[in-house]
């Protein structure tokens, strides 16, 4: 993936994001959990995006 395609992504991201948190109104521990799940949603397709994240594949999480 281009690296512009990547900080187009995160600028649109960026901005939706700042869009809700300004001009809806929210309680503050709902738009704090959003920015939370905002932002961790974007680290993990940024690890995919580099590679780093299919690493992580081979872990398995219980049974």
């Amino acid at each position: 993936m281009p690296l512009l395609t990547v900080v187009t992504v995160l600028i649109v991201v960026g901005v939706l994001l700042w869009l809700v948190n300004r001009f809806i109104p929210m309680q503050g521990t709902i738009k704090s959990i959003l920015n939370a799940v905002v932002v961790i949603v974007v680290v993990l397709w940024l690890l995919n995006v580099f590679g780093l994240f299919s690493s992580f594949s081979h872990i398995r999480v219980g049974g």
